[in-house]
């Protein structure tokens, strides 16, 4: 959109997706006088004719003294301009008088009138860096000094200090802010201290900032030119991404001041960086070069697109009026000045090529030169080469995971089967193990002490599988002989669904516990019987330790339970379930090579049956032995469960047994500790066990449903005495029984209540205190018609403190933040409702 002139007599730059081109022009009016003219010419492109037309004209009188007067063009370049919210063509004059430098900044207003916006005089002519940034400002160094003029300024300042190296930049800000960046010299106070440090300074303001944030101290003096991407200005924190040439032949990407990207540049003595938005295609960097050199780079992937010599200049705008920007290669050797363009080349490198020679009138009709059409071959293949290393890569990530995922369901399979799974390591993949790897060295000693290790314990022995449904869940369980040998720990249950050949099982939800089992039947299971949840995301390896009495859940057996809700199984169509057991085969001896090792074992397949659905009797008299014990793990495991210590400090408690057999409880031949209180249907049904401690307490557990747990409870308090106490223990509440919605409706009742009273008693106490004023008053005698007259008044203001204290008034501050505590209150009652329901339905 902008471009540094060509020479001292002729400059151009782009404006609209036009192209402005200036020149300046002598004329000799008498033998001792001359006057100088500063002439424009805009011209579009027409791309029927492929060639340049003059859209408009104009000159504006410089100079008018004696021919030595000498008149430059030092820069052009578009700039922001603040009064006229929009961005004009600036460019920059200087003529010489005696010995000191006049300067003027010319802004081109509408299509055909210059005006003279800034002008200052210097004692020496400007030969370092120059550069028109927003306002218009020009910005310009000498002798390791940077200033700048501008509309607002009204003169000439000076950045206060020594800089080198000095770089210009603006932010692409809302109001874009000019910064200056350059090492600042230092006193040399000691030979270790540093004797330049990293400057930053904003333009106007003169505010001074860390210029680390934006370029690190080690690029600012080998960085010839850069392109600011983006930026955001907070309170205290800059953020911004630039792009920068460097001395090294490099293109670095910096963000937030820290290097991201690199990449070589093919010519040296870069000057100037533009950026082309070719839409869907992406973007591109042009970097322009001393010795007429361009290359353009791909803003995406940072590597060369392509490269041209013999450039006069580059422009970049929207010269087709297609939407999408372009970039127009200007050559040398273009003729007289103030002619249209002859030789020169539009393009954005992905399908847009025209290019232009003016030597001839056939050159119009005549197709384009064959250099460039090669120059637009290497272009694109060039970008097709990146592209098909993008789609490599991503085609090989694809094959590693399609890969992973036949070897995850191959090992599936083979587990479920039992057969043996080999796997490819991990280096074959291509992937990166998640686990520490040792070295070769420590692999031969591992082979070694795995030599030695003994044999893998054999596994558990599945005695018997079984199920049972009771009302909406289904219960699953098996039948464990835990050998001496082979320890285990950590049991569950997990569900698969058995699909047909080729589709992936899916995992069911569930919740297993795992009880202990005795020689002749089920003994006591252990209080804090493990119960969890599974599901398909979590490994064996994963889920959470279950608890049990015993850590080594090797006795004479185990019995392992699941509950799953039975009417998501029978929706997805599937009557059968496979049934996986999970566990952890413990080692004989301690061993850093022999620690524990998750395993699983296919115990069978459980077909639920439509029909059996509505079974609604269990442990039933005619039961075998084994049909009673599996009735009751399934009871165990599908009922809630409550613990409550009983506490009698008056009166002993071992009349409880008798009691409890009077109220209809039946002992259970299998598990005599346990009594059987039926009502109709399988959820009305309560387990008991009472235990004594001492003969004035006692732990009583019970298992049913919350409802029939309430129903117990009321008739056990009114047999007890009324000194006992009853307090459930911790953690041992029934799965529905959450204490944080308790407790946030006790929060709310009490937070209401306290308010409201609040509010009350300071009513209260204001009316209790004008009714002792109103008391402290002299009263007349009773009998007069002014103690009728007082005892009237004295009853109306009673009435009235009557109806206040039903009606009171509040007062407006005490009543919004009555209101906001409450419902910020309710809020979390509300809370704590809806994760009580969730939880719920989940389990």
């Amino acid at each position: 959109m902008e471009r540094l002139h060509s020479g001292d007599d002729q400059a151009r730059l782009s404006h609209r997706g036009k192209i402005i081109s200036f020149h300046l022009l002598r004329e000799s009016t008498t033998p001792d006088t001359a006057k100088m003219e500063l002439k424009f010419c805009s011209y579009s492109f027409d791309p029927a004719c492929k060639t340049f037309c003059t859209s408009g004209e104009g000159a504006a009188v410089i100079s008018s003294s004696k021919i030595s007067a000498h008149v430059d063009i030092v820069s052009c370049r578009c700039a922001g301009d603040v009064q006229h919210r929009d961005r004009t063509p600036c460019v920059l004059m200087t003529k010489k008088k005696g010995k000191s430098f006049n300067y003027r900044l010319l802004t081109l207003i509408g299509s055909n009138q210059l005006q003279t916006r800034i002008e200052f005089k210097l004692p020496y002519q400007i030969k370092d860096k120059v550069c028109i940034l927003g306002g218009p400002t020009v910005l310009w160094s000498h002798e390791n000094s940077v200033f700048y003029t501008s509309l607002q300024t009204k003169g000439v300042r000076k950045i206060p200090g020594q800089i080198s190296h000095c770089i210009f930049g603006e932010l692409p800000l809302h109001r874009g802010q000019i910064f200056v960046l350059g090492l600042q010299n230092i006193s040399k106070q000691s030979p270790n201290k540093p004797t330049s440090s990293t400057f930053g300074c904003f333009i106007g303001d003169e505010e001074m900032f860390d210029g680390g944030l934006i370029l690190p101290h080690p690029y600012i003096s080998i960085t010839q030119c850069i392109l600011v991407l983006g930026a955001d200005r907070g309170e205290d924190v800059l953020k911004c991404t630039l792009i920068a040439a460097t001395s090294n032949q490099q293109l670095v990407y910096f963000e937030n001041g820290m290097v991201k990207d690199v990449c070589q540049l093919p010519f040296e003595q870069a000057k100037e960086i533009q950026m082309v938005n070719t839409g869907r295609n992406g973007s591109l960097f042009v970097i322009l070069f001393h010795q007429g050199n361009v290359c353009a780079v791909w803003k995406e992937t940072l590597q060369i697109a392509c490269q041209w010599s013999g450039v006069s200049s580059v422009h970049v705008e929207d010269f087709l009026g297609c939407g999408t920007e372009q970039m127009l290669l200007v050559f040398e050797d273009q003729g007289v000045a103030g002619e249209p363009l002859g030789k020169f080349l539009i393009t954005d490198l992905c399908g847009v090529s025209y290019s232009g020679d003016q030597d001839s009138e056939t050159s119009k009709t005549a197709p384009p030169a064959p250099e460039n059409y090669l120059l637009m071959l290497q272009a694109l293949e060039s970008r097709l080469q990146n592209g098909l290393i993008v789609l490599q890569e991503l085609q090989g990530e694809l094959r590693v995971k399609d890969r992973v995922l036949q070897q995850s369901i191959q090992v599936l399979g083979d587990v479920v089967s039992g057969r043996e799974t080999v796997l490819s390591q991990h280096e074959q993949e291509a992937l990166v193990a998640l686990w520490d790897c040792d070295d070769e060295s420590n692999d031969g000693t591992l082979d070694d002490e795995m030599q030695d290790a003994p044999a893998a314990a054999p596994r558990p022995q599945v005695d018997k599988l079984w199920h049972r449904v009771t009302e909406d869940r289904l219960v699953v369980g098996v039948m464990l002989t835990a050998d001496v040998a082979a320890p285990v720990s950590g049991v569950s249950l997990s569900l698969l669904t058995a699909t047909g050949r080729g589709s992936t099982p899916a995992v069911i939800q569930t919740r297993s516990q795992v009880w202990q089992l005795a020689a002749p039947g089920p003994s006591t299971p252990p209080p804090s019987s493990s119960s969890s949840s599974s599901s398909s995301s979590a490994p064996a390896a994963k889920r959470s330790k279950r608890h049990s009495a015993s850590d080594d859940l090797n006795t004479c057996g185990l019995a392992v339970t699941a509950v799953t809700e039975l009417a998501p199984l029978l929706n997805s169509g599937s009557a059968k379930c496979r049934v996986m057991l999970r566990y952890v085969q413990k080692a004989d001896a301690p061993s850093p090579v022999s620690g524990p090792t998750p395993a699983v074992l296919h115990c069978g397949e459980v077909a639920v049956d439509i029909h059996n659905v509505f079974q609604t009797r269990m442990l039933k008299p005619q039961h075998e032995p084994d049909e009673l014990r599996e009735d009751l793990l399934s009871l165990l495991a599908v009922l809630d469960r409550w613990v409550f210590l009983i506490d009698s400090p008056d009166y002993s408690l071992g009349d409880m047994d008798a009691w409890m057999q009077r109220a209809g409880c039946k002992k259970i031949d299998v598990l005599p500790r346990y009594l059987l209180l039926e009502s109709a249907g399988p959820s009305a049904l309560t387990l008991l066990r009472w235990e004594h401690d001492s003969p004035f307490q006692g732990e009583l557990s019970v298992h049913c449903s919350q409802l029939q747990m309430l129903r117990f409870l009321d008739s056990l308090t009114a047999f007890l005495p009324a000194s006992c106490f009853i307090r459930p223990v911790r953690g041992s509440s029934g799965r529905s029984a959450d204490p944080a919605f308790p407790l946030a409706l006790e929060r709310e009742v009490s937070s209401l209540r306290e308010c409201v009273s609040a509010l009350l008693c300071e009513g209260s106490e204001e009316e209790e205190e004008s009714g002792r004023d109103a008391g402290r008053e002299d009263h007349p005698e009773p009998g007069s018609a002014d103690g009728l007259r007082s005892r009237r008044e004295l009853w109306r203001q009673d009435v009235e403190r009557s109806r206040r204290r039903l009606s009171p008034l509040v007062d407006v501050q005490r009543y919004r933040e009555l209101v906001h505590n409450t419902s910020q209150t309710q809020i979390n009652c509300d809370l704590a409702a809806l994760l009580d329901a969730q939880r719920t339905f989940l389990t």
